[in-house]
């Protein structure tokens, strides 16, 4: 993709997975009073908002395909983070999350491990992705992350450590600030 003089270069993100990378997964979040981040989350936000990354949360929801709950509830508790973060000085530029699981509602391209969120980031925000970065607990995450040819994370929190084999090519990490840390340490 090019450029006109007119428009502006294109930005570097770090995609994220929610349940497991940022949040404690305790299954089915979509409840504020259920969030807790996890340790080192918001160092880890802090460090590359500091650094001029876009952070982009990419989240499969499969409990609203299931009728667990809607995509309002989804998008209120969205709304909850931001305001959480707001009140610390920190934000997520965009949330895209997946609704669908091919069970209920048949196959799409949004459901990690499709690429289809990160590819809509990357076009709506004007991201450029050979300096961008996945960061996420699950297979699926990191295949997500491969797929759409990104750097790609796995940290060992939430079902990190079930993770067998590892994908070639994928660097690992204790948890999101050791990721953080790493993507900083390796763009400067």
């Amino acid at each position: 993709m090019s450029n006109s003089s007119n428009s502006a270069p294109l930005k570097p993100a770090v995609f994220l997975d929610r349940d497991g990378t940022l949040n404690q997964d305790k299954g089915y979040t979509y409840l504020w009073n259920d969030w807790a981040w996890l340790p080192g989350a918001l160092e880890a936000l802090e460090l590359l908002r500091g650094r001029g990354y876009t952070l982009v949360v990419v989240t499969n929801q499969a409990g609203v395909a299931r009728g667990l709950y809607t995509t309002c509830a989804v998008e209120d508790l969205h709304g909850q983070v931001q305001k959480d973060l707001e009140k610390r000085g920190l934000r997520i530029d965009a949330f895209y999350y997946c609704p669908h699981h091919p069970d209920f509602t048949g196959p799409c391209s949004c459901r990690k491990p499709n690429p289809g969120m990160i590819e809509a980031a990357a076009k709506e925000l004007g991201l450029d992705l050979s300096r961008s970065h996945m960061v996420g607990d699950k297979l699926s995450d990191i295949m997500a992350g491969l797929n759409a040819q990104v750097d790609t994370i796995l940290v060992l929190t939430g079902y990190g450590r079930t993770v067998n084999p590892i994908p070639k090519g994928v660097r690992v990490c204790e948890d999101i600030l050791a990721a953080a840390k790493l993507i900083v340490q390796n763009d400067k």
